[in-house]
């Protein structure tokens, strides 16, 4: 059936006025307000939980529904359903190496729901939300609200992680504190397809230069000609209205699939479609163009089109898609969608701490904070809550090493000279330069990857003196 996908919901019946664990704040000696219940508001609460604050979780939906959003579960991946790379030579590897160190609670349910990928960890989305969803709605220590927070408190420490969709009524308050100055992108999701209706007999199986189990994503084909006759449907098909500001504001990391096209002929094949580390076994020759299509759970049902977020209305999507081989009658379970983004000037904002510098009880995570990607979501929701958690215990702040692939993001989020800021994931352009230096992009990266790692240990052992150790910290 076409359309959008059915939302999942949680076992749990909620009740937007009530809570179960209301009135045991009494009992705690620290309590805690987390806003949103994305990636960065479920690491955070899940974290503060454990160190024994009573963690007030706020998650505006299903009582209020956001434009990106499909479902009423806690840390739902919108956008794709892969954290990237695992090769911990690559940067993005080198952050689950650090939290999986700092004792990451959503990685390890992101690890525990994996599905094939190649060299990188994706999940079954809707195991994974729902496990994260199940696990926060029993935590003793978390009273999950189901309303929407229009005012952020000032009296209490509080985590702001509403994500790029805050509410109108949060955002006001937002600015109230940061200034009515702050930058907008507009970010796209990618189609969703049924795997029932993929033509298999036009696909192959196959991961880049055989990664991970080798044969990961199905690969759709295309020559010179079909591809060249893709490309122009492409940028001459019917967009959903974009206002100037929309075409300015597109975060260049995330960009729609029409908006490459647009950029020359050849720019999706040295992008999304590049065909590089696969051979078609039906010519056994390198395709001219690849679209890769990438499981959305375990049990292969659903697949969805890799780097083609889009901003095609939803009839052209269903026209010009159907052109790739594999995919004429493919049925959408989930058409591509693009939504506004908000997010602040970190650098004029937010401390090294990602403490707000006007309101040092006020914390941010997530793409709030401008940190772009899945797992720098989860990563700065643990942050926030190891600083709150140190500063209300009058412990040490925790601000990692530069040298570590976290601490250099945040370090370039968070400094006051970085100019033009812009949504930036986690990447080794962040880090300082090595010392001396290292011939070689393959050996330089692994060398950033050994330094961040003992760099961290170092960083760690320090801790003990705070009685902190291990995955403890």
């Amino acid at each position: 059936m076409e359309g959008m996908a059915p939302a999942r919901q949680s076992a749990t019946a909620y009740n937007p006025t009530m809570s179960r664990h209301r009135l045991s704040s009494d009992t705690h000696e620290h309590s805690a307000t987390v806003i949103g219940g994305g990636l960065a508001g479920s690491e955070a609460a899940w974290q503060l939980a454990e160190r024994g604050f009573y963690v007030s979780l706020y998650e505006m939906r299903p009582a209020l529904a956001s434009p990106a959003h499909h479902t009423s579960e806690l840390a739902e991946l919108v956008c794709s359903n892969s954290f990237k790379s695992n090769d911990p030579s690559t940067a993005a590897g080198t952050l689950k190496v650090e939290l999986d160190r700092l004792g990451s609670k959503l990685l390890k349910i992101a690890l525990d729901t994996a599905v094939p990928a190649g060299g990188a960890l994706a999940v079954d989305r809707a195991e994974f939300s729902a496990t994260v969803t199940d696990i926060i709605d029993k935590h003793p220590n978390i009273d999950l609200i189901r309303d929407e927070m229009r005012t952020i408190p000032d009296r209490k420490p509080v985590i702001v992680a509403t994500g790029p969709l805050s509410s109108p009524g949060l955002e006001a308050s937002l600015s109230d504190l940061v200034g009515s100055e702050r930058l907008a992108f507009f970010d796209a999701a990618a189609p969703i397809v049924d795997a029932e209706t993929i033509d298999r007999s036009r696909v192959f199986a196959a991961s880049r230069y055989e990664k991970g189990e080798g044969a990961d994503y199905l690969n759709c084909p295309m020559d010179q000609e079909s591809y060249e006759r893709f490309i122009g449907e492409i940028i001459d098909a019917e967009r959903v209205t974009a206002h100037a500001f929309e075409r300015k504001d597109l975060f260049q990391a995330c960009q729609p699939i029409e908006e490459v096209a647009r950029k020359g002929l050849d720019a999706p094949r040295f992008g999304p479609l590049k065909p590089v580390g696969l051979t078609d076994p039906a010519t056994g020759e390198r395709p001219w163009a690849v679209v890769q299509l990438r499981a959305e759970n375990r049990a292969g049902t659903a697949y969805n089109l890799v780097g083609f977020q889009t901003n095609l209305t939803f009839p052209e999507q269903r026209r010009v898609l159907r052109m790739i081989p594999g995919l004429e009658r493919a049925e959408f379970m989930r058409y591509g969608v693009m939504h506004r983004n908000t997010f602040v000037d970190a650098p004029r904002t937010l401390d090294p701490t990602l403490a707000l510098r006007s309101a040092p009880n006020i914390y941010l995570a997530g793409q709030l904070t401008g940190t772009e990607g899945y797992t720098e979501a989860i990563a700065t929701g643990l942050l926030a809550a190891f600083n709150l958690s140190a500063v209300a215990q009058g412990g040490r702040s925790f601000v990692l090493p530069v040298t570590t692939a976290l601490g250099a993001l945040i370090a370039y989020a968070t400094d006051p000279a970085t100019e033009k800021y812009q949504p930036m994931h986690v990447n080794w352009g962040l880090v300082p330069p090595l010392t001396p230096p290292v011939r070689g992009k393959r050996a330089r990266y692994c060398a950033y990857a050994e330094r961040a790692q003992r760099d961290l240990e170092a960083f760690l052992a320090d801790r003990t003196a705070d009685g902190l150790a291990g995955a403890d910290v």
